[in-house]
C-alpha cells in the first residue's frame, strides 16, 4: 500500500519507501499528502527524493520539517524566507502558513515583506570615530606562471612539428612551432 506521500506524487511506494519515514511525524493522513505535495511544489519532486535520500533515514523526518518550514517561509517571505522570519521575530507567521498549508490552505506572500529584505535593517552600528570609508586593500601582481610547456625528448624526427606554449609576460600565452613566427590554434572552426 502507497504512503501518502507516494500517493499524492504519484510515485511508487514500497516498504522501504523513504518518504513514509520522513512524513510519519505528520498525524493526519490528509494532512501529510498536502505537506508532500507543497514541498514537492516548490523543490520538485526529484529534489525532494534526492534531498531525503542523501541523509541518513534517522534525519529524515527533521529534513523534511526543515524543508517544509522553508519552503514555507520562501512563499510568505520570498527574499529571506524562513530564516528572515526568525531573524525578525516574525517566527509566528511562518509556524501558521505551515499549519494552513497541513489544512491544505493556500500560502501567499505577504505584503510587508514584498519590497526589501529585512536584513538591511540590521546593520552594525556606526562608531562616529572611525572613518567610515573602507582602507584600500594592497595587492601585489603575482606572475603565476599559469601557461603550460610542452616540450619533447632531446631529439625531434624532422617531420613532426613541436608545439609548445610559453608563458610571455602577464597574460600573453603563445603556441610555437619552433621557428620565429607565434601560431595561433584554431580551436572552433
Amino acid at each position: 500500500m502507497s504512503c501518502n506521500g507516494c500517493r499524492v506524487l504519484r510515485k511508487g511506494c514500497s516498504e522501504e519507501c523513504a518518504l513514509r519515514h520522513c512524513i510519519e511525524w505528520i498525524d493526519n493522513p490528509q494532512a501529510q499528502a498536502n505537506a508532500t505535495l507543497f514541498v514537492a511544489k516548490f523543490f520538485g519532486r526529484g529534489g525532494l527524493m534526492s534531498f531525503i535520500s542523501s541523509v541518513p533515514k534517522s534525519q529524515g523526518p527533521s529534513l523534511f520539517r526543515s524543508l517544509l518550514f522553508e519552503a514555507v517561509g520562501r512563499t510568505v517571505n520570498p527574499v529571506s524566507g524562513a530564516v528572515g522570519l526568525l531573524w525578525t521575530g516574525k517566527w509566528h507567521v511562518c509556524q501558521k502558513a505551515v499549519m494552513t498549508v497541513l489544512r491544505r490552505g493556500t500560502v501567499e506572500p505577504r505584503p510587508e515583506f514584498d519590497n526589501a529584505s529585512e536584513c538591511g535593517s540590521f546593520r552594525p552600528p556606526v562608531d562616529d570615530h572611525v572613518s567610515s570609508r573602507p582602507k584600500p586593500l594592497k595587492r601585489k601582481r603575482a606572475d603565476l606562471d599559469l601557461c603550460l610547456t610542452y616540450q619533447r625528448a632531446d631529439t625531434q624526427p624532422e617531420e613532426s612539428e613541436t608545439t609548445t606554449l610559453e608563458s610571455g609576460s602577464g597574460n600573453n600565452c603563445r603556441f610555437h612551432d619552433g621557428g620565429d613566427e607565434p601560431k595561433l590554434l584554431r580551436l572552433f572552426v
